[in-house]
Parts: C-alpha cells; structure tokens; sequence
C-alpha cells in the first residue's frame, strides 16, 4: 500500500526494529516507538507508568497487567521520555488485527448495543490494516500533561505509518477522547456509550483513517506531524540511547 498523503521530500521511511525516535520541543522529550520485544527495558518502565496511572485514576481494571508485562500483543508502544531518562507519557498499539474477534472494543461493549456494529467496522476494514491503540497516559504533572496529550494524540498517526496500515481504532472516557481527536480522529457518534470499565465511565470509539486524517484534525497537529516526521530517526544502522536522548 501506498500513501501520498505521507510523502515528504526530507522524509525517509524508517525500521520499527531500530527503534525510531524523534525530538519533540513543547514536551522537550524523545519520542521513541518501539517493539517490546526489542527495547525490553524501555517497555518495563512504560508499563510501570501505565499500572501506576491507571492505579491513581482509579480504572486499574482496564488493565490485563499480566498481559501488558508480557507485551506480546503489542506490535509497537510509543514512550516519552524526558532528560533525565524518564518515561512521563505513552501508549501502544495492539495488532495489526487478523480478526475483528481480537479488537479489544469488542469485549468493552460486551452486552451493550452497538457491538454488533463495532464488529463489522472492524471486519469491513481488516483488509486495509487495523491496529488498536491503547493504555495512554502521562504523568500527573499539571504543568506538562496538557503538551504530553497532544503529543501523544498523534502517536495514532505515526503508528499507521509505522505498521503500514490504513486505520486505528481508540476507545476512551468522553472527555478524554476529545483531546485525543485532535490529531484527526472521528468520534463514531452512532454507537452508544458503554459503561466500561465500570459504570463511573462512558467510554465511546473513535477511527483515524491514514487517507484522511487532515481534514479532521487541528491544523497545527498536521503541521507538527509532518515536524515530526522530518525529525524521526535513526537512520540505518543507529540505536536510541534513551536515558541521553540521543543517538549511538
């Protein structure tokens, strides 16, 4: 498959294997994305951040922590991480999916009416390539979360990208998924909420398509996609030192 919409003449596609990463100056953090497999250190402390977040909002039920540590439903994680080596926001991406039976939406609207209809979205899509995103969270720090959302909210972007497909899915708490939408997401407005994962929670879904992304979103998250995108390394043969922030 390709896409024109992603071409740039200073943009070279890059290796999920070797760890790609770009400098992201409102966080002033490195942006890695990764397979676990291959930063297992890097994906330890993501998981740790998650649990923890999760733990502090009071929906550590949302989280199969046995799975997560496992990471092997996860084709790529994208991790934040700060100067002094921190990992302060992230998010993964299961799949791509083969079947529309291992989308982890489906099991959230379990007994609620529009699941029918998430499964066949899924199934009408499987051919171009669905991934689906999640255990975001930042750190509970009021003077970065807000830049570390928006950052994080094109991690759907570079993921499709990344695992050359054509579509994400997403679920989360109404007021969250607003600012997630930023990057281009559609909120699917005909499914109903589900109360997952308890009945404090109205969760609902959202899709970004890889063709049309930037009729939706906020035009200054186009721009600092494509910023980003020119920044995103490494090239051939280079690793990310991750507690420097650099390259080796």
């Amino acid at each position: 498959m390709t896409f024109p919409e992603f071409a740039s003449p200073d943009y070279a596609p890059t290796r999920l294997d070797a760890s790609p990463s770009y400098w992201d100056p409102q966080t002033e953090c490195t942006v890695v994305y990764a397979k676990p497999s291959v930063e297992r250190e890097l994906w330890k402390d993501f998981v740790r951040g998650a649990c923890h977040s999760y733990q502090q909002h009071g929906v550590a039920a949302a989280i199969d922590t046995d799975a997560l540590r496992r990471g092997d439903d996860t084709g790529l994680f994208a991790a934040c991480v700060d100067h002094a080596g921190n990992v302060v926001a992230g998010i993964r991406a299961q799949g791509p999916y083969r079947s529309a039976d291992e989308c982890h939406a489906i099991l959230e609207w379990d007994g609620q009416p529009g699941q029918d209809t998430i499964r066949k979205m899924v199934s009408d899509r499987l051919p171009f390539g669905v991934a689906e995103m999640k255990t975001a969270w930042v750190t509970n720090d009021p003077g970065r979360n807000r830049a570390l959302s928006y950052t994080v909210a094109r991690t759907p972007l570079h993921a499709m990208n990344l695992l050359d497909i054509q579509f994400i899915v997403a679920t989360a708490a109404e007021h969250v998924l607003r600012r997630w939408l930023s990057s281009g997401g559609v909120l699917a407005a005909k499914i109903p909420a589900t109360p997952y994962p308890d009945a404090r929670h109205r969760t609902k879904l959202a899709w970004w398509d890889r063709l049309t992304f930037a009729n939706h979103a906020d035009p200054k998250q186009v721009s600092a996609f494509f910023a980003d995108q020119r920044r995103m390394t490494p090239a051939p043969g280079e690793r990310v030192d991750v507690a420097a922030g650099s390259m080796r």
